[in-house]
This record gives C-alpha cells, sequence and structure tokens, in this order.
C-alpha cells in the first residue's frame, strides 16, 4: 500500500488552529458534518431507479489485448521498401532568392500547401544548383518494378534507387500519373525482394498499420498507428479520384511513396500526403488505397498512361434541407447540378434534380464518393447506376467515357447578363425573387440554349440568405425549366410559406440547386 506524508503541525500552531474566533476545533467538526449531512437531505426526493444499469458481474472481455510488437513484420518486409533519390537540373531563382512560383518543387508544395510563401515569407528554399527530393518507394516485383508518388520524381532528370544491401540504381520512370499521385520505376536487377498487395476494400478503420520510410532522409524509419477513416476525400488536394486512407501514423517529408502496410505484412496503400500547418506531422496523413495504385501502375506499364472513365456530369452535395425537398428518406447521395450534353449520363437519361445513390452495387454516401467510383472504371465498360427520382429508386445503364483533361464542363461568364436582358420582369412569386428575361445575345454569351434560363435582378430576402445573388440564372424550379420570369413565376405558384423550393442555378461556370425556403428571409 502507498503510504502518503502527513502534515504534522507543531504543538504551538496545532494549539492556534484549534481555534478560530474562540471556537475550539471541535466545534469546527461538528458544522462540516452537518455540511457534509445536508446534500443527502436534499437529495432525498430523488428518484431510486439508477440512471445506467449497474455493471455486468463479469467484466467484458478485452476486445483489444496488449500492445502490437511490429519487428517480425519489419524483419519481413523492411527489405522491400527502397530510399529514392530524384535529382533536376539547376532552376531559375527569382529576384529575393526565391524560386518562381512554377519553379518549387511539388515536393515542397505537396507538403506545406498552398500557401507555401513567396518572397520575404518562411519556409524552406530551394537550392540554388538545382532540386532535389529524397522519398521512398517499394518493390512489387522480383525484376525490379519500384512503386512510389508521382511528386517524388516529377520534373525529375536522374532517379536513384537505393536498396537496404546499399546497392544503388539509376531507375527508368515507366509512367507516372499526377491525379492519382502514383509513379512506376524500372530497376535492372533480379532476385529482389518484393511487398505483396492487400485485398482491396479489407481496409478498416481503427485497424493498426505501419508505415516505413526515409523521413528527412533517415532511412527505413518505422512508425505506427490506426486507420484513422478510408474512402476519405482530401480537400486539400485536386485528386478527386483517389478515395484515401487517412491514418494517424506520423509521416513526413521522405516518407512520400513508401509503403502502409497492415499486421500481415501487406501493402494496404502509399503514403502520399499529410496535413499540416508547418509542414511536419500533425496527426493526419493520407494513404492511396493500393488497388487504387496497382491499377495505375499496370496502366502505365502497359500504355504509359492512365485512362479514366467519366460520366459528363457536375455533382453537389445533400444536406438535409434539399434532401427533404426531394422527398429523400435521408441525406445520402450525389446531387447531379449539370449533365454534359451529348456525354455519357445525357445519353442514358440521367438529369439535373436526379440522386445518385449507388454506383455497381457499392453505395454513394457523399458527392465525393462518386468520381472514385466511375473514374476507375475503364472507358467503355457499364455502370450500372442507382437514381432516386420522383421518390423512387430507378436503375440505369450508362457506358462510360474516357475522362478528358480535368473532366470539367464548359466555362462560360455570366457576368454583366443583367444588362443584356429583355424587359420583362417577375417579383411576385411566393420566394421574392425579382427576374427578367434574356435576350439571344446574353444566352449565346452564357452559353445556354434559346429559351433556356432567367436571369435574376433582385433575390428577395429569402433566397438572398439561401445564397442566390443577383445576377445569378435560375435555369429550373425543381424539374420544372424555365425560360422567362412568366415561366419562373408559374413555376413557383404552388409555393406556400415554409415550402422549400430547389432552384437550379448557373453562376459563371458552375451550376448547383440552391434551397430556398418561403417566407423564411430576414
Amino acid at each position: 500500500m502507498t503510504r502518503f506524508p502527513m502534515l504534522r503541525l507543531s504543538s504551538n500552531r496545532a494549539a492556534a488552529a484549534g481555534r478560530t474566533r474562540g471556537r475550539p476545533l471541535h466545534s469546527l467538526a461538528l458544522i462540516g458534518a452537518i455540511a457534509v449531512a445536508l446534500p443527502a437531505a436534499c437529495t432525498a426526493q430523488a428518484p431510486t431507479a439508477p440512471i445506467a444499469p449497474p455493471p455486468a458481474a463479469t467484466p467484458a472481455a478485452p476486445i483489444v489485448a496488449g500492445l502490437p510488437d511490429f519487428t517480425a513484420l519489419v524483419q519481413r518486409v523492411g527489405p522491400a521498401v527502397v530510399n529514392i533519390s530524384a535529382e533536376s537540373t539547376p532552376k531559375r531563382v527569382a529576384r529575393g532568392g526565391m524560386p518562381d512560383e512554377e519553379q518549387i518543387p511539388e515536393f515542397f508544395r505537396r507538403f506545406f500547401g498552398p500557401d507555401f510563401p513567396g518572397p520575404g515569407g518562411q519556409g524552406p528554399r530551394q537550392p540554388r544548383g538545382g532540386g532535389r527530393s529524397i522519398g521512398s518507394g517499394f518493390l512489387i516485383s522480383q525484376d525490379g518494378y519500384v512503386l512510389t508518388n508521382h511528386h517524388v520524381v516529377d520534373g525529375a532528370d536522374t532517379v536513384t534507387v537505393k536498396l537496404t544491401d546499399r546497392r544503388e540504381f539509376k531507375a527508368k520512370v515507366i509512367g507516372s500519373d499526377e491525379q492519382s499521385d502514383v509513379a512506376l520505376l524500372k530497376i535492372e536487377a533480379k532476385g529482389l525482394p518484393f511487398l505483396r498487395a492487400a485485398q482491396a476494400g479489407h481496409t478498416k478503420a481503427g485497424q493498426w498499420v505501419v508505415a516505413i520510410g526515409s523521413p528527412f532522409g533517415l532511412d527505413h524509419s518505422v512508425t505506427a498507428g490506426i486507420v484513422s477513416a478510408v474512402g476519405r476525400s482530401n480537400p486539400y488536394a485536386d485528386q478527386r479520384y483517389v478515395p484515401f486512407i487517412q491514418t494517424d501514423v506520423a509521416i513526413n517529408q521522405g516518407n512520400s511513396g513508401g509503403p502502409l502496410l497492415n499486421t500481415g505484412g501487406e501493402v494496404v496503400g502509399i503514403n502520399s500526403q499529410i496535413f499540416s500547418n508547418s509542414g511536419g506531422y500533425m496527426g493526419v496523413s493520407f494513404a492511396i488505397p493500393i488497388d487504387v495504385a496497382m491499377n495505375s501502375a499496370e496502366q502505365l506499364r502497359a500504355k504509359g498512361k492512365v485512362s479514366r472513365g467519366q460520366l459528363g456530369v457536375v455533382v453537389q452535395p445533400l444536406d438535409a434541407t434539399k434532401a427533404a425537398a426531394l422527398g429523400l428518406p435521408d441525406s445520402n447521395g450525389a446531387l447531379i447540378a449539370q449533365v454534359l450534353d451529348g456525354g455519357p449520363a445525357d445519353k442514358a437519361g440521367l438529369v439535373p434534380g436526379d440522386v445518385v445513390r449507388s454506383v455497381n452495387g457499392t453505395a454513394v454516401y457523399e458527392s465525393s464518393d462518386l468520381p472514385p467510383l466511375i473514374g476507375n472504371l475503364a472507358p467503355g465498360s457499364k455502370a450500372r447506376v442507382g437514381v432516386f427520382r420522383d421518390g423512387k429508386t430507378v436503375e440505369l445503364t450508362v457506358a462510360v467515357n474516357e475522362l478528358n483533361g480535368d473532366g470539367a464542363l464548359a466555362a462560360n461568364d455570366a457576368s454583366g447578363n443583367g444588362s443584356d436582358a429583355a424587359p420583362s420582369r417577375s417579383g411576385g412569386n411566393a420566394l421574392g425573387i425579382a427576374a427578367q428575361d434574356l435576350d439571344p445575345a446574353a444566352r449565346q454569351r452564357l452559353g445556354l440554349k434559346a429559351g433556356e434560363g432567367v436571369a435574376v435582378r433582385d433575390p428577395g430576402p429569402a433566397a438572398a440568405e439561401a445564397g442566390v445573388r443577383p445576377g445569378d440564372v435560375i435555369l429550373s424550379v425543381g424539374r420544372t425549366a424555365v425560360g422567362s420570369a412568366a415561366a419562373l413565376e408559374r413555376a413557383l405558384a404552388g409555393t406556400r410559406p415554409g415550402q422549400t423550393a430547389m432552384l437550379l442555378v448557373r453562376r459563371g461556370s458552375a451550376t448547383q440547386f440552391i434551397a430556398v425556403q418561403a417566407g423564411q428571409g430576414k
């Protein structure tokens, strides 16, 4: 039993402590006893039933017993992890000693984010003599194929791969894909150790994972943690076709391209990015799922590039208000805001206002789930798309085509559309929107068809609060297309105070649904 030191008063201090304003010590003890008893008296009327059931008589068996020991795993798989050094020619240095923005290595921009400091700021500087990045990678075949990140070798003139036995090889870049951030290298060697990929879809939040790499050039450093989430859309990177694995494994500069392993020594992902305000590890790391990486690697080996499927739609997130207005039982799915004319979705019959709920049987919970599901399909393949429309779910078959460029729809300039509008106006509808017709010249400039859209002159309080702005073009109310101020009035005629109307709004090159609740503006 642990004994705590006791504080003893000297005899003189004890005598003094026994009197407070002439009261003896035992009087204070009695007062204290009364004070302790008062709360019990106050709770005499409290309900006798406990708030929660009492603990079970037999303790539950531990779900997690002890901590894992990764020594055997590291000894087995470590020799297949490599160090990568990528060097480029000297870069032009701008005035003030900082490289031009285009010359900042992708390695730095990846880890320090879009706010990488310019001239006069704080942060790492590129050496005047040229660029050199240090990263990691791993062997995926005994004859020398290596996987790493695109941003590790991007723009490099020479790439060197160093094995654990200290042998070094000049590597050939077979191919590199920026969108998936995957690069496939080849070194001339035989009988090499290599890692095996884990099965797709078996990685779960909460499982232990291990990273091996070269942070800050420290070869074969091992860090461990758990999977924080899977299927994560990374809002800090333009990689919409990668459902990232988020972990709390310590990842730093130099870990890029290294393997993320499960406890069976199988690769579940390629360590790619970190979220950081300082450039160092802050508890949030992202890895590319190994099935996505291997798909890219196989295409790079076969044809030197990665092809992706596309539907030809622009989607937006759903919230509870939009879901209720559409009659959805929940807010799961991707709301189609725009359909590309002549694209796969258009040919299959998808329209704005449809909500994609599944692709080939895989549920779509968020709008960010849809691009990876479609992008990882081979162009020309067919997808079964589950769509919620008019209160029921229908399944449509879509023949996806190849994504070109970034897959964005053509942009149009919507500025100044009010000045070219025809004089017919509205404003007496339930939402209080003052709108006016567009003339042919305005429609042509905006890329609209004849009879499509009506311009917003004054959104009114309710629509303004929901996000509608002057100069927006309303294309439809729900599924009802509007091409004039009069058509807008008719479409909103049945809207009552408290009801929600879904407005399909074009702003610049973006089209989105905005939910407006009638009579709720301030």
